[in-house]
């Protein structure tokens, strides 16, 4: 599992371009097996829009796992240097300096 892990995450756009082509490849052979009255096109727009939905679900909890996976750092607050002149410092500066 872990090798998968680490191919898909090294190889995104692969991996979801290879999703979404068997979820086509999958729509189109379950519409196939079935006898509905559909043609061939429709059966092919019907294919793209599974696999479409079916890849922005996984996009979905991709960016999910990734926020969750990275929550710990953004909450991390970073200390501000005190040293650090502020607004009125610099201004005083401005006014009493000779340049």
């Amino acid at each position: 599992m872990e090798a998968i892990q680490s191919w898909v995450s090294k190889n995104k756009l692969a991996s979801i371009g290879t999703l979404w082509a068997s979820g086509i490849g999958a729509s189109l052979v379950a519409y196939s097996r079935v006898k509905s009255p559909m043609k061939p096109s429709l059966r092919l727009i019907h294919a793209r829009m599974h696999a479409q939905a079916l890849t922005l679900a996984v996009l979905s909890g991709a960016a999910a796992y990734h926020y969750y996976e990275n929550r710990d750092d953004v909450h991390q607050i970073t200390v501000v240097d005190s040293s650090a002149p502020n607004v009125t410092e610099l201004v005083e500066w401005e006014i009493h300096s000779p340049f």
